[in-house]
């Protein structure tokens, strides 16, 4: 993984922190709270800590409670020690911290969405930059699953994939064929012809990409316990219980972390 947390130090921080050199007093200490000013799921909370240490290793940091789990406004956290180093690492601990909860938070508002469905709520590739990892644990946090990390660990065949390798059916014969012993292998498709074509393949996985709540109930019949599916394309929180209602085994969701508001999070200082 990327060093996130240093790099999003060296960015914010450089060569050093002007306006804490000017104003804070030598040797000053503080205690500040990170307060959760809007109900949430909060997650990055050790990355918040790890922000802290790197700035200035006499920082205590204390959570009040963990990852995971809906909690209405209140405070998340105390930080205590030296006021120099609270005020420089603020910003980009919040930063993290905000970021990862609105993932969470977002996902756990899809999971509720479809509770009592056998759908289950993935995430999918479309990830800041440098910060996979990190947005992937916060989706764990809202109680939603990983889709694959990246390139390397699954075969996904893809619209275009499949146009090179001579349609869906071609594709997945020949995936099934090269793949790595124990990688799985999914195929998207895009009309019922084509849903046809890869369970004729042997497709274990199907991607439906894009279909209205009627065509994903038509396709769960088709196939039947020949393959698992999984829903894709324009899902929202108006419309993901019809989705989950058609039956599929999955439903992925993009905007889990492209589009996640950030939680909204301030430090406020307690006592110097």
């Amino acid at each position: 993984m990327l060093d996130a947390i240093g790099i999003a130090l060296a960015e914010d921080v450089g060569p050093g922190d002007l306006t804490t050199a000017a104003v804070v007093p030598e040797g000053a200490t503080a205690i500040a709270v990170i307060e959760q000013r809007a109900p949430g799921v909060p997650a990055g909370l050790a990355v918040a800590e790890e922000v802290f240490r790197r700035v200035d290793g006499a920082i205590e940091f204390r959570a009040f409670g963990a990852d995971g789990g809906w909690r209405e406004a209140s405070p998340l956290a105390e930080v205590s020690g030296p006021a120099a180093g609270i005020l420089t690492a603020e910003r980009t601990a919040l930063n993290f911290l905000g970021r990862l909860s609105g993932v969470a938070t977002l996902s756990h508002r899809y999971v509720q969405a479809v509770a009592g469905t056998r759908a289950r709520i993935l995430d999918t590739r479309k990830t800041t930059p440098g910060l996979r990892e990190l947005e992937k644990q916060a989706v764990r946090a809202g109680g939603g699953t990983n889709h694959r990390m990246g390139l390397f660990d699954a075969v996904l065949i893809k619209e275009n994939h499949a146009a090179l390798a001579g349609g869906v059916g071609e594709a997945t014969r020949t995936a099934l064929a090269r793949a790595p012993a124990g990688v799985a292998v999914e195929v998207e498709c895009r009309t019922l012809d084509e849903v046809d074509d890869a369970v004729r393949a042997g497709a274990g996985r199907i991607l439906l990409d894009n279909m209205d709540p009627l065509r994903l109930r038509e396709a769960v019949e088709r196939v039947g316990a020949r393959a698992e599916l999984e829903a894709s394309g324009g899902i929202t929180l108006d419309n993901v219980r019809a989705v989950a209602e058609s039956g599929v085994d999955w439903i992925s969701v993009g905007a889990l972390t492209h589009s996640a508001p950030t939680l909204d999070l301030s430090l406020v200082l307690r006592s110097v």
